[in-house]
């Protein structure tokens, strides 16, 4: 069983737990996902405020309803479809798109790598460049690890298009990147 396959089957299993013990199950849950869809929803809203927000809203409807994540085919897409589907509704509810720098939002690194941190920073930035439909799909394929088949199923598109998007996402980001991107390689 792949790394990815038992995450998803933690995802599951604390599914089917919080009906008998919805604190356990629940906590399980939050401290397995959170922090990723947070990260998710930082991408789509450029706002890490309204991404608390999303990610509050769809465990909230998590724990009122387990057994539709318990039954979901592949829950961790599922998870992510309805926190994306949140976010969404959060931007057409503002009606705003400004982008926070959310770089700032990224996770705690030692000082001792900071050159990482800064190329880290410089990602971000270069991530916030990129139309929202490229962003979603590289960190849904980079960070998530993600198929595109996973991905269309998330972003309710053809694979193919979320191959493109990807495609076209990672020539503006080695454009933005420039030099930085030597010797990465790419799937």
């Amino acid at each position: 069983m792949t790394t990815k396959d038992s995450f998803v089957e933690c995802i599951r299993q604390c599914a089917e737990e919080m009906p008998t013990d919805s604190t356990a199950g629940f906590s399980a849950l939050y401290d397995l996902v959170a922090h990723r869809l947070f990260r998710f929803a930082v991408v789509i809203t450029s706002n890490p405020h309204d991404a608390e927000d999303a990610v509050q809203q769809v465990m909230v409807r998590v724990m009122d309803r387990p057994d539709l994540l318990a039954r979901a085919q592949f829950p961790w897409a599922y998870l992510l479809t309805i926190v994306r589907n949140e976010a969404l509704g959060i931007l057409r509810r503002r009606k705003h798109e400004v982008r926070a720098d959310i770089a700032e939002f990224t996770t705690y690194c030692p000082v001792d790598e900071l050159e990482r941190e800064e190329q880290r920073r410089a990602v971000w930035r270069a991530l916030q460049q990129l139309p929202p439909a490229q962003s979603e799909v590289v960190l849904l394929k980079v960070w998530e690890q993600l198929t595109f088949a996973e991905i269309a199923q998330v972003l309710s598109v053809h694979p193919e298009a979320a191959a493109s998007r990807y495609r076209y996402a990672l020539a503006r980001l080695a454009r933005f990147l420039g030099p930085r991107t030597e010797g990465v390689c790419h799937e």
